[in-house]
């Protein structure tokens, strides 16, 4: 159940105070949300489209492009707008939906990048059961699966903001809402539901950087009996995925 609160609008004081600074910074923001919305509608688009691209790793590179749209549209449009009509202010329940969002669409590009880890193992280490393994049940079930991997780690996180009372300061010194810099909002004691949040957030991390840990290192172990173009051509496989991570 959620602690009622006095305050329902807060004030975000994340850009510089100069006027001229501030613009700078917000045309600065327009250039990189519209190169990350255009570069990544462009592989959308280009996967949909193309007959040649029907590989499970770019079926989960549409989604990962898809998510990290998602992604960045939670806070740069309404940042950017806000900079530009000089308006720093946002509602309680905006604040609390836009950390749901982030922490949703971020959870879900976590966990797509693990996938595609998995992804790329099989392709190395299994290459004659591939198209068996990774058919396109399974890789409905995995990208649903990261999905809901996302939803529950930003339910987790959203459900322990809306247990504290907010009745104090309602200057927010940061750009967008967030977990930690909203819990510095609250007046009560934030030190349990702060271990809470870090280790629901950090567990993920931890579960997501073994896994592909240990991808690559079981990747890189089976090279050893390949030849030199194989150890090749899955060395730039991999380094493909490495960039898009």
């Amino acid at each position: 159940m959620a602690t009622p609160s006095n305050v329902t609008e807060i004030i975000l004081l994340g850009f510089p105070p100069n006027r001229e600074v501030q613009k700078t910074v917000s045309v600065l923001f327009l250039l990189m949300y519209m190169t990350i919305v255009l570069g990544n509608g462009l592989i959308l688009v280009m996967v949909m489209a193309s007959k040649g691209l029907t590989s499970p790793m770019y079926f989960f590179l549409s989604f990962l492009s898809f998510v990290e749209i998602c992604y960045c549209s939670v806070t740069a449009p309404k940042l950017i707008l806000d900079s530009f009509i000089e308006r720093q202010t946002i509602s309680l329940k905006g604040c609390i939906t836009q950390i749901f969002f982030l922490h949703f669409f971020g959870g879900t590009e976590i966990f797509l990048l693990t996938v595609m880890a998995y992804d790329r193992y099989v392709a190395i280490c299994k290459p004659l059961h591939y198209t068996v393994i990774m058919n396109r049940r399974v890789c409905g079930l995995l990208v649903g699966a990261a999905w809901s991997g996302g939803l529950l780690h930003s339910v987790g996180q959203t459900f322990l903001i809306f247990q504290l009372p907010f009745c104090g300061l309602k200057v927010l010194d940061h750009y967008f809402c967030d977990v930690h810099p909203v819990l510095k909002l609250a007046c009560s004691d934030t030190f349990l539901i702060g271990v809470l949040i870090i280790a629901n957030g950090g567990s993920i991390s931890v579960v997501s950087f073994v896994g592909l840990l240990a991808s690559y290192v079981v990747i890189l172990y089976s090279l050893r009996t390949q030849t030199s173009e194989g150890r090749r051509k899955a060395l730039s496989t991999c380094a493909s995925h490495i960039a898009v991570d």
